[in-house]
């Protein structure tokens, strides 16, 4: 009798819908991580979040320029939340893509880097759901500054042009 050493597949990890590639950049990697973390405190109230958030920018930048990259972020994603006339999403935590709206978010802190007017405002509006911008942008061009000042220059590719499928607005089931 011939016995067989049967293993099952190990099973594979689930992958949340619509997952956008995860940008192997440093400085999306921390805008979007950064977004996601500190959204999730405000929202949860779990300071787990916003530790998390910590952890990343320390292990990547240092213990000094964490400090004010962090403050930075707060009031970027404050303002965010300031202007916002709908609810704003991010994956959980452990998640490796990013969602539509994190990647708004690394494009708006983009577009404040290399001055893109055009993009800032549009992405500022889609993200927010509103023509109210005014705390939104103004954090995003300070969180900028305080990356371009750490030498964290996102790309120019990571701004979504106006076409992009990313700005339109969510379908409705009527």
């Amino acid at each position: 009798m011939t016995s067989f050493n049967f293993q099952p597949p190990a099973p594979r990890a689930a992958t949340p819908a619509k997952v956008m590639p995860f940008p192997g950049r440093v400085p999306e990697r921390l805008v979007g991580v950064g977004f996601r973390c500190w959204l999730t405190g405000f929202d949860t109230g779990d300071v787990g979040a916003w530790e998390e958030a910590w952890t990343t920018y320390q292990a990547t930048l240092g213990h000094d320029a964490a400090k004010p990259l962090l403050l930075s972020l707060s009031q970027f994603v404050r303002g965010v939340k300031t202007n916002c006339s709908r609810d704003i999403e991010v994956y959980p935590l452990e998640c490796r893509g990013f969602c539509r709206d994190e990647c708004l978010a690394i494009s708006l802190v983009a577009a404040s880097q290399h001055d893109r007017r055009p993009e800032l405002r549009t992405c500022a509006v889609a993200l927010t759901g509103s023509d109210d911008i005014g705390d939104a942008l103004l954090g995003a061009q300070q969180f900028a500054a305080s990356l371009r000042e750490a030498q964290q220059i996102l790309s120019p590719s990571s701004i979504c042009p106006a076409n992009c499928p990313l700005w339109q607005p969510r379908n409705k089931l009527s």
